[in-house]
């Protein structure tokens, strides 16, 4: 499996538990996912880099988020209105069932649009 993708499946678990209070202490989160000690602190701290407000409470024994945060990794689509489409096509006329390759200027990023 791609290290990247079981790295996002463990940041992902990691959420969940720490959604549910529910980590323990680092050794039993470590023991939990079937991962060293270390690695949970690695990848606490990765979370921490995407701004995570990752905390320790030491009362419940349990990471907790400081303030409420989504974890969201992965595409999704976007539904575009008739305006919004014609806007980013150059306020050409878009004809319906057209399908259509962007790239921004700036970023370089491209996009497809698809018309219906």
């Amino acid at each position: 499996m791609n290290v990247i993708i079981k790295q996002i499946e463990l940041i992902e678990r990691i959420d969940r538990l720490i959604r549910l209070q529910a980590t323990g202490t680092p050794g039993v989160l470590a023991s939990k996912l079937g991962i060293s000690r270390t690695k949970v602190y690695r990848l606490i701290d990765i979370m921490k880099e995407l701004n995570a407000p990752v905390a320790y409470d030491l009362r419940i024994e349990s990471f907790v988020y400081a303030e409420e945060v989504k974890f969201n990794f992965g595409f999704t689509t976007v539904d575009l209105s008739q305006q919004e489409a014609q806007s980013i096509y150059g306020g050409k006329k878009i004809q319906k069932n057209s399908i259509f390759i962007a790239a921004s200027r700036k970023t370089g990023r491209r996009s497809c649009i698809i018309v219906m």
